[in-house]
């Protein structure tokens, strides 16, 4: 109001910016000063003029109604999504590498003023943090009965085996065939499912090494150390001397999207939520 005052001549003109009737904006002036306890308007003098405390004021008014626009030019930006921050949670390299750099290439094209950061953790503690509400959103493997979710691949478990090592020469690999051999297991996403797949058989491996990461697992593999169960989305296309062969009985997972409630997500991370469903929608009408 003590902007359009000072713009106007008058009570009258200053009201008329505002929408308002001339005795409204009266009224509206003279609750101001009384909560300011003091007169911001000159009454006595000619035209529209100040008070010496009005002076005092107005640049602080203005420093306020400035900030105001500027909050209101940021929430607006964010609500249309020119910017933002989506922190994204993942359990390891088959998300974080195979599923979902394509969904990311889509989201950034999409709104390419909104900064994601993806933090790759194991499955157990990017649960947590998503209970913990540290992450709006994650990859993780399914299912998971706490959170809302949508699947965004299938990975399956395959033999990784030094490429001259007499398996390698067989199109499918039995389960029991890899129990007589030095076992690689690995300790990154995939172990419970490798580990309950040799249990579910009453198959026990010979375990030799178990490795965290995944370079390790496949020099050791390629050098005759051992061999190993992984996930394939956690694989590279080709590593010199390891060939991946299918397994039977095999396992599979599913990898998804996951947050605590759907209906509560912040705009960016629906958007994000949305754009998984776009996808998922689009490999599904492309011919196989």
């Amino acid at each position: 109001m003590l902007l359009a005052l000072v713009s106007s001549d008058g009570i009258a003109g200053a009201g008329a910016k505002l929408g308002m009737s001339p005795s409204a904006t009266s009224h509206a002036l003279r609750a101001l000063e009384t909560a300011l306890g003091t007169e911001l308007v000159d009454r006595n003098a000619p035209g529209m003029a100040l008070t010496y405390t009005g002076k005092q004021v107005l640049p602080h008014v203005r420093d306020v109604f400035a900030s105001l626009q500027l909050a209101q030019a940021t929430a607006l930006a964010g609500a249309e999504l020119r910017t933002g921050l989506l922190r994204l949670g993942s359990f390891g390299a088959s998300a974080t590498i195979r599923v979902l750099p394509p969904l990311l290439e889509r989201f950034k094209a999409r709104y390419p003023g909104v900064e994601v950061v993806v933090t790759e953790k194991p499955d157990e503690q990017t649960s947590q943090d998503l209970v913990e509400r540290r992450l709006e959103l994650a990859a993780l493997t399914l299912p998971k009965r706490d959170f809302d979710t949508q699947t965004l691949a299938v990975d399956e478990l395959v033999a990784v085996l030094p490429s001259r090592h007499p398996l390698a020469r067989l199109e499918t690999v039995p389960l029991k065939a890899m129990t007589s051999e030095p076992f690689i297991l690995t300790r990154a996403g995939s172990q419970a499912l490798v580990t309950r797949l040799f249990e579910k058989n009453g198959l026990r491996p010979q375990t030799s090494y178990e490795l965290v990461q995944l370079m390790s697992i496949l020099e050791l593999v390629a050098s005759g150390k051992g061999i190993s169960i992984l996930a394939r989305l956690a694989l590279p296309q080709y590593y010199e001397g390891v060939v991946l062969r299918p397994i039977v009985p095999g396992a599979s997972r599913r990898i998804g999207l996951a947050c605590l409630d759907e209906s509560r997500l912040s705009p960016v991370a629906r958007a994000f939520w949305q754009e998984a469903r776009r996808y998922q929608a689009s490999l599904k009408r492309s011919p196989a």
